[in-house]
């Protein structure tokens, strides 16, 4: 769903968790009416939260599984009220 050129809104579904640990810096975003093969374009774009206070940014580094789901790297750790919230992605 794309609202100007290049500017799609996304949602943050979880944190990347591994066996022992969440990383806070590290989310998986979910972009709707996006298939895996639209997804794969928009690795390298910027992230930033909240949508329309931008305060913590960041930048999509590569897909998670095989329903188009995005990983996102940020500089500082989204809180756990930002799960469930809207994202912002540009180029």
């Amino acid at each position: 769903m794309s609202i100007e050129n290049d500017v799609y809104i996304g949602t943050i579904v979880n944190y990347r968790t591994g066996y022992h640990k969440q990383k806070t810096d590290q989310i998986l975003l979910k972009v709707k009416d996006i298939d895996k093969n639209l997804a794969r374009t928009l690795i390298g774009y910027k992230v930033s939260w909240p949508y329309i206070e931008s305060k913590i940014f960041g930048k999509i580094t590569g897909l998670h599984g095989r329903s188009g789901t995005l990983r996102a790297k940020f500089k500082k750790g989204i809180p756990g009220q930002g799960l469930g919230s809207s994202v912002k992605i540009y180029k």
